[in-house]
């Protein structure tokens, strides 16, 4: 191959075309989907759906590799010592747990969401030893290819950083 052979040699493709089948209630419920989230296109409905299909699947997969993610949980605050226990389970996955955002709601419940982030079986771990936690009522574990950038880097810092 020469240097303008090269040159001239078509990008890949950013979009490539899927044809599918559905059963027509199916096909409704979708477009019923659609409508409600107001979206643009089947297409980006579809492009969703089957990347968080895709994240679900390579976080079974690869369970070494790393995530980004979210733990959301509702409890009852009044079952003995329920918060005690969340907050014992989230300091031993201290490196996975980037925040906490927790918020009190009606009847003594109380709504928790962790931002995370490591390997997937960590984070799996971590979702398992919470649900076992007597007062969770709901738990759901949604993760990411997508990594957040590094934090703090032992040593190194920006030029104008002044202690």
């Amino acid at each position: 191959m020469t240097a303008a052979t090269s040159l001239t040699a078509p990008a890949p493709p950013t979009l490539a075309r899927l044809s599918i089948s559905l059963p027509a209630a199916l096909m409704q419920r979708l477009d019923a989907m659609l409508a409600e989230r107001q979206l643009a296109s089947r297409s980006q409905l579809l492009a969703e759906l089957i990347s968080h299909a895709l994240a679900e699947h390579e976080a079974l997969t690869h369970p070494d590799a790393l995530f980004a993610g979210t733990i959301t949980l509702v409890y009852r605050a009044d079952r003995g010592r329920v918060r005690q226990q969340l907050a014992q389970i989230e300091a031993a996955f201290l490196k996975e747990v980037i925040s906490a955002q927790h918020v009190f709601l009606e009847d003594d419940q109380s709504l928790e969401v962790l931002l995370l982030q490591g390997p997937a079986l960590r984070l799996r771990a971590l979702a398992d030893a919470l649900r076992q936690v007597r007062g969770v009522q709901q738990l759901d574990l949604v993760t990411t290819t997508a990594l957040l950038p590094p934090l703090h880097q032992q040593g190194h810092f920006p030029r104008d950083y002044m202690p």
